[in-house]
């Protein structure tokens, strides 16, 4: 059991290797190298889960969807309207988010096998 544990905790070691732009060029014995490029990367996302347009337009939806119908069908209404407004306001925040963000370009690096 120990053996075992030693192996797993000795396997995610090896799999965490990170390479960094000092690395450029690196080669291996296995006839791999590291490679970097620049990628635009978007970083002023302050709610990268759309948590707030998500239930903002719940509320709205679930409102909206109360206005209709009677009894059941009203309890109906306000749940529908409550999941298709989460989801058209997750929608409009995540598009909001991708034209107002700010840009910027990293270097990512990663080693390449052939």
């Amino acid at each position: 059991m120990l053996c075992m544990g030693a192996l797993v905790a000795a396997s995610f070691g090896a799999a965490a290797q990170t390479y960094g732009p000092k690395d450029e060029g690196r080669r291996f014995n296995d006839g791999s190298k590291v490679v970097c490029k620049n990628v635009e990367v978007q970083r002023n996302s302050r709610d990268p889960n759309r948590i707030a347009g998500t239930a903002t337009g719940a509320v709205v939806g679930g409102l909206l969807g109360n206005q209709v119908g009677g009894g059941n069908g009203k309890k109906l209404a306000t749940v529908a309207g409550a999941v298709a407004g989460g989801a058209a306001g997750r929608n409009i925040q995540g598009r909001s988010q991708q034209n107002n963000g700010d840009r910027v370009v990293e270097r990512r690096c990663e080693r390449q096998y052939r």
